[in-house]
């Protein structure tokens, strides 16, 4: 095409495995052991001490200190990250460069996965009304674990546990280890007690046809546990989408290419195949570094055992893949639209959804605000396939999943939008006005105009003017 340059140029990339034996910790470490799930596993790491052995002194001690200062602080999430993972970050840049630690700074995989204190916002960290279950879901579990939100779907929360652990987790109320600054909430159930309470409910609900298999991460259940699990579910006649959910696509591979997995999906599958059942893997990458060989490589094994699809759920954040200025004549959306295309053509991962990043404790530095996240939708249309163009959505406290064009009304002001449902969940069961109502939700205080600023802390100082100004705006 002729003329002026685009404001996204599309390039096809090959993928690349980053040389992990670049890395002092990892130097004699074979192909095999690295392809192996066992030594992945093993060699996670969990603190600064193992960090610092893996890097080695090319990784300064002044940024070893920012991430204990945050570990501390600010973290909501206990460090750990594969080696897959942890090879991703700074790909290209050997241990021994000078630019090794302002490399590592700067990383997209670094700044959601191994979060130091400088990165978070200083005077917001946390929005005045984050909340560790933020989309309020333990409210609505129908059985523990199991939350049944939309009227023909559920969630079913297996374990509290993954391979991995993201900063931004939306579910940090509940899954990991505890931190310094956060507890964890606790299944009060024993787990095959809450599993069998879900098939149970599942089986008298038949409203219900649409299960998205989580937790936590599905990889770190026992194989034998989920293709039970999964089997069971697949006997019940209303259940008609199973998804499993697993950033260990991503982040671990090597597990969905063991051959106990990859034989054990190829029946759940033909099973799916034989009783009409859509059986999918849902997976969360969230930067186009993070799409290499071993991740495609999976993602084929995946789709030869019979799945039907593999798509990804990736969150919006800044400095990751969203929230940079975009050079003159370009496009903002570039990162976005680079990892869109590594999933599609290097991977065959379909670009499903991209979140706001929800309203935890910790994460305003991550946050965009609603404007800005409609800029990115607008900006990636036409680009991609029609059916590869994601969604960018707002998960809204008690509403649900909403496009961001959705929204009913928007005070860019105050930064707060709010939002309408065609449903009631479980706990507006005999509730006349949940379909009238307006819900809202808020943007980073840190990026609003001065006036929206100064309300907030005015409102921050007298939290019992808020409360009345926002019960206000909701009940029009």
């Amino acid at each position: 095409m002729g003329g002026l340059q685009q404001p996204y140029e599309y390039r096809r990339r090959e993928l690349a495995e980053p040389d992990w034996r670049r890395l002092p910790g990892w130097t004699d470490v074979t192909p095999a052991e690295w392809e192996s799930a066992q030594w992945q596993r093993a060699h996670c790491v969990k603190n600064t001490r193992q960090l610092r052995d893996v890097a080695g002194p090319g990784l300064s001690e002044a940024f070893l200190a920012d991430l204990e200062r945050d570990q501390r602080e600010r973290a909501t999430m206990s460090m750990l990250i594969p080696p897959q993972m942890l090879n991703t970050i700074a790909p290209s840049v050997a241990a021994s460069d000078p630019s090794c630690t302002e490399a590592w700074y700067a990383d997209p995989v670094r700044r959601y996965m191994l979060p130091v204190f400088s990165d978070r916002q200083p005077l917001w960290p946390s929005h005045p009304y984050a909340q560790r279950d933020s989309l309020h879901e333990a409210e609505m579990w129908a059985v523990e674990g199991l939350t049944h939100r939309y009227p023909t779907k559920v969630l079913a929360e297996l374990l509290p546990t993954c391979p991995q652990y993201c900063g931004h987790c939306t579910r940090m109320d509940l899954v990991g280890n505890p931190t310094a600054a956060f507890g964890k909430h606790k299944f009060a159930m024993a787990r095959e007690d809450r599993l069998t309470a879900m098939l149970d409910y599942l089986r008298q609900t038949p409203g219900v046809r649409d299960v998205v298999v989580s937790g936590g991460d599905v990889a770190n259940l026992p194989w034998p546990r989920l293709e039970s699990f999964v089997s069971a579910l697949l006997e019940i006649e209303s259940v008609r989408d199973i998804r499993l959910a697993s950033k260990a696509l991503m982040g671990l591979p090597q597990h969905w290419l063991s051959a106990e997995v990859t034989a054990g999906m190829t029946r759940l599958a033909a099973t799916a195949r034989a009783r009409g059942v859509n059986l999918a893997i849902h997976t969360h990458v969230n930067a186009a570094q993070s799409v290499t060989p071993l991740v495609a490589k999976a993602a084929r094994a995946m789709f030869e055992a019979g799945v039907r699809d593999v798509r990804n759920q990736g969150v919006l954040l800044r400095g990751v893949n969203a929230g940079w200025p975009a050079p003159a004549g370009k496009t903002s959306a570039g990162p976005l639209l680079d990892l869109c295309f590594a999933l599609l053509d290097g991977a065959g991962i379909m670009p499903y959804y991209f979140y706001m990043c929800d309203m935890i404790p910790g994460a305003e530095h991550w946050r965009l605000t609603l404007g800005e996240a409609q800029q990115l939708q607008s900006a990636i249309m036409g680009y991609l396939p029609g059916f590869a163009t994601p969604r960018l959505v707002c998960d809204v406290p008690y509403v649900g999943k909403r496009w961001v064009h959705q929204v009913a009304r928007y005070d860019t002001t105050l930064g707060i939008s709010y939002w309408t449902k065609n449903y009631r969940t479980g706990l507006e069961a005999a509730d006349p006005l949940a379909l009238e109502r307006e819900y809202p939700c808020y943007d980073p205080v840190h990026l609003l105009p001065a006036a929206g600023q100064a309300w907030w802390r005015d409102r921050v100082r007298q939290p019992e003017l808020v409360e009345l100004s926002l019960s206000h705006d909701t009940a029009q």
